[in-house]
């Protein structure tokens, strides 16, 4: 309700044109708020889209350009079609390089041709080296505003270089060591400086032991890195250790988002998309889950035709097709809580290719244990609801216990052979898994009927 308060008062304020009172409040907001604010004024059709540039020129400068980083994408290019050349320049001038990166990869190409050309030359020289590499690697997520030092500097000079060109950083916390050919020999943050006295060298205190990454590292590994040793920023190093640019903390939550995004989307069978939903149309919709379907559906195939090869059998014993949907909805659960564990381990790397023997011997075990759990529970329920016989009981809780085996090796295999074979684990998750389990568990379903019951 408050929010909603709060949206009519900027509306009123707008349509009275009291600008000064509508610059005060928004000023005082964050730029992230003021992002989001503008995108519901304008999704919810409360401004025209002629009223989105008047609306962020109000803003001071140094706001309104943040305010653009944290817009979205179809946002930023309404913004920049309605800038003039200058306008543009002053906005791409206060960003800082990876946002400028961030901001281009998402635009139509006449709109990229645009910012190319109102970037000075060292500017749009450092672009397209940022833009050439490859995609999700920690080349194209990096920004070049880092402070740089030399060893032989004192901690007071150290200081002056922070105060003159600090303004320009992404982050001056962490400061970079190197040598006079760029390469990276230690790192010091402004906490060891403020501690230590105004003569002190900093090769005498700065750290030499530094945790570093490669241009071409995925950005998993990155993120990875981020998790596990608690860093606000990561140097990024060539193959020759030289240092070319820094990832700073915000560039990997956005990481980790996009990318338990993806495992999401593709562990739901949809192809992965970077809109949001609401603002992605029914045809892109269907364009992003109509594959998988398809193949799912053709898999689906394989199943009915091995229920119609034992279709004698079934009109032998009628009872049995009454209980084909739990054996492979079970069968299908049992691998998707595998497949999932899995996956999950992988994408946190607790877990190697090399431990497929320590996997398997431990999901066979848990197998076993769900498995004789599951067919005590059904024979009970068998033979007290269904009132089945002894031998069709047997067949159903003898056929949960191979399925269920079969299943959790099957969700824990396909992941990590998929990762040895350059695929995403997140493709080997529930429908896949269910596709290939429900064939599995009808084809032992039918075989042990056919032996006990003699069919």
């Amino acid at each position: 309700m408050a929010e909603n308060i709060e949206l009519q008062e900027l509306l009123e304020l707008l349509q009275k044109k009291s600008y000064a009172q509508l610059r005060q409040k928004l000023d005082k907001m964050n730029p992230s708020d003021i992002s989001e604010t503008l995108e519901e004024l304008y999704d919810g059709n409360l401004i025209a889209k002629e009223e989105l540039p008047l609306l962020f020129r109000i803003l001071p400068k140094e706001t309104a350009t943040e305010t653009f980083v944290e817009m979205s994408a179809e946002m930023q290019e309404i913004l920049i079609q309605s800038f003039s050349d200058n306008e543009l320049r002053e906005v791409m001038d206060d960003m800082f390089l990876d946002d400028t990166v961030a901001i281009i990869e998402e635009m139509p190409a006449i709109v990229v041709k645009r910012i190319l050309k109102n970037v000075d030359p060292a500017t749009r020289k450092t672009i397209n080296q940022v833009l050439n590499y490859p995609e999700d690697s920690a080349g194209s997520i990096m920004t070049i505003e880092y402070v740089s030092l030399k060893k032989d500097a004192t901690v007071q000079q150290a200081f002056d270089h922070i105060r003159k060109t600090g303004v320009d950083k992404e982050t001056i916390y962490t400061c970079y060591v190197t040598d006079p050919n760029r390469k990276l020999i230690g790192l010091v943050t402004v906490r060891e400086l403020l501690l230590s006295n105004n003569g002190d060298l900093i090769g005498d205190i700065m750290e030499k032991n530094i945790i570093s990454v490669t241009t071409l590292d995925d950005q998993e590994h990155v993120a990875r890195i981020f998790n596990k040793y608690n860093f606000y920023a990561l140097p990024v190093v060539d193959q020759e250790n030289r240092l070319v640019g820094i990832i700073t903390v915000d560039d990997v939550l956005d990481i980790m988002e996009e990318e338990a995004t993806e495992d999401i989307e593709i562990m739901a069978a949809l192809v992965p998309s970077d809109k949001p939903y609401l603002k992605t149309g029914v045809v892109e919709t269907w364009k992003k889950r109509i594959p998988w379907l398809l193949i799912l559906m053709i898999s689906a195939t394989f199943t009915g035709l091995i229920i119609t090869s034992f279709e004698e059998a079934l009109s032998a014993s009628v009872v049995l097709t009454a209980f084909i949907p739990m054996l492979m909805d079970t069968g299908g659960n049992s691998g998707s809580q595998s497949s999932v564990t899995i996956i999950r381990s992988l994408s946190l790397n607790d877990i190697e290719l090399s431990d497929i023997f320590r996997i398997t011997w431990k999901e066979a075990r848990v197998a076993v244990l769900c498995g004789l759990t599951l067919a005590a529970a059904n024979f009970v329920k068998l033979m007290l609801i269904d009132r089945t016989s002894l031998q069709v009981a047997f067949v159903v809780c003898s056929t949960l216990i191979v399925t269920v085996f079969i299943a959790k090796l099957v969700g824990c295999t396909l992941p990590l052979l998929a990762k040895k074979i350059g695929f995403d684990p997140a493709v080997m998750a529930s429908p896949f898994i269910t596709a290939i389990v429900d064939a599995i568990s009808l084809l032992v379903y039918f075989n042990i009927a056919k032996v006990v019951l003699h069919l």
